[in-house]
């Protein structure tokens, strides 16, 4: 069993054996985020890390077809248009608004949104903030 799954039932016991766990991890995109003066001059490398918990009577993956999971690129497109060409100050309100859109979609019922900055410190890997979401079912 994914380790994924194992922290999400924790929100849900069912989570563990009805959920297929979906991720997206390290999808590094340009955006225009910072509070600083020379944050706000151009686009910044981020680094997106999305866990997302779907029910397998959404995604049961019966057959060898797309149609049998939610599609991965819609992860990604939600990242680029939510990081789009506006200017975000803050990591922790692009992250909750990430989480927010993830959790509109009907077939998501728990979701994991990590967003890192890894070019801030020459003295560690990255900076970052997370929000995990849950819809009781």
């Amino acid at each position: 069993m994914n380790p994924g799954l194992l922290a999400f039932s924790v929100l849900d016991k069912r989570i563990a054996t009805q959920c297929r766990l979906l991720s997206l991890h390290q999808f590094e995109c340009m955006v225009h985020i910072g509070v600083h003066d020379f944050e706000k001059k151009s686009a910044q490398r981020m680094w997106f890390d999305i866990d997302l918990c779907v029910p397998l009577t959404d995604a049961p993956a019966t057959r060898d077809d797309i149609s049998q999971t939610l599609n991965y690129d819609f992860l990604r497109e939600m990242v680029l248009q939510t990081t789009g060409e506006v200017h975000h100050e803050l990591q922790e309100t692009l992250c909750d608004t990430l989480l927010t859109e993830l959790m509109r979609h009907p077939s998501i019922v728990a979701a994991r949104v990590q967003t890192r900055k890894p070019d801030v410190y020459t003295d560690c890997a990255s900076v970052g903030t997370e929000r995990v979401g849950f819809k009781p079912w």
